[in-house]
């Protein structure tokens, strides 16, 4: 199955091993903890460590510029602590000076390769809305420690 971001095959995504859930891939499953932001503020808040976490386990949809742009702000942001906002500016700022992030690759032709993390969005969608914020603080302090190997 291939949807906007992901490849299923037997059951489990090819990039980051994500197992199919309730009928849902990778990628759909990534859309519920998006949904779960809207009803909750503190949720929100998240929000850059939600989506950094699920697009580092998925580095197809970059160019390799990317990938490494999209890695060293979320290590520089953990390490350093640093508040939402300053993590969207410095974002901003490495965007321009690094221009086309995203693969201009058409997603079928991408070359993907499987690898094992701790925790991937499967451990989100599983642990439900209302545990959505104590298991993405989790989550991105497992991606940081796998990213570290």
């Amino acid at each position: 199955m291939v949807d906007n971001n992901t490849v299923m095959k037997f059951g489990r995504c090819i990039e980051c091993g994500t197992r199919e859930t309730n009928g849902f891939s990778c990628y759909e499953l990534f859309g519920f903890p998006i949904v779960w932001e809207h009803n909750d503020p503190k949720l929100y808040e998240l929000h850059f460590w939600l989506v950094s976490c699920y697009m580092i386990q998925h580095p197809s949809n970059y160019t390799e510029e990317g990938y490494k742009h999209l890695v060293n702000l979320f290590i520089d942001a953990y390490d350093n602590n640093w508040d939402t906002p300053y993590i969207l500016k410095k974002n901003r700022e490495i965007v321009k000076s690094v221009g086309k992030i995203t693969n201009p690759i058409p997603n079928k032709e991408r070359k993907r390769e499987l690898r094992c993390w701790s925790m991937t969005i499967e451990d989100i969608y599983l642990g439900g809305e209302q545990n959505a914020i104590s298991n993405i603080n989790k989550w991105k302090i497992e991606v940081r420690n796998d990213l570290r190997h």
